[in-house]
């Protein structure tokens, strides 16, 4: 078989659907953390079942339903509960972000980008802007990491760019 025709049954290597650039439809949109309440009413589902499972059964010698019930009820709710309190609504995008940065730093920004992180133990989304300034090569660099919930400022670190006097 020469190497112009294709065998229809060879598997060959190719971007999933999500990294085709033809299938380009606009800007990539950051998933909001309170989609977190779904597993979590999951759990608390669960957690109840094992609950009624483990109190109706309690009393009966079967040996399919016993105290593991009530331990996994109790574990499925903590997870609940969990979720519940870090399923934060974000109301401030990245493109927002990116403004009240280059407010923040002081100076005219040239490049810049934004990243998603979580801080804290209930998870609580926020920005980190990674900034430079404007000239060539940019004299100062900043990061600044704001809240994704409320917009605020929680920390702007600005300094001389090291690589700028080259």
């Amino acid at each position: 078989m020469s190497d112009d025709v294709k065998n229809p049954n060879e598997i060959r290597d190719t971007l999933p659907g999500d990294l085709d650039i033809t299938g380009f439809v606009g800007p990539y949109q950051f998933p909001d953390n309170s989609r977190r309440r779904i597993p979590a009413v999951i759990y608390l589902a669960f957690a109840g079942v094992c609950g009624v499972v483990w109190f109706v059964a309690r009393e009966s010698d079967t040996a399919i339903v016993n105290d593991g019930f009530l331990f996994a009820a109790i574990l499925f709710a903590l997870f609940a509960f969990y979720g519940l309190s870090a399923a934060w609504r974000m109301k401030v995008n990245e493109r927002d972000a990116l403004v009240r940065a280059t407010q923040a730093v002081g100076f005219a920004v040239g490049h810049a980008s934004a990243q998603q992180v979580w801080r804290g133990v209930r998870s609580r989304p926020t920005w980190r802007v990674f900034c430079y300034s404007g000239e060539e090569p940019p004299l100062q660099r900043g990061l600044v990491l704001v809240d994704a919930v409320d917009g605020r400022i929680v920390e702007c670190l600005v300094e001389d760019n090291p690589d700028g006097d080259k």
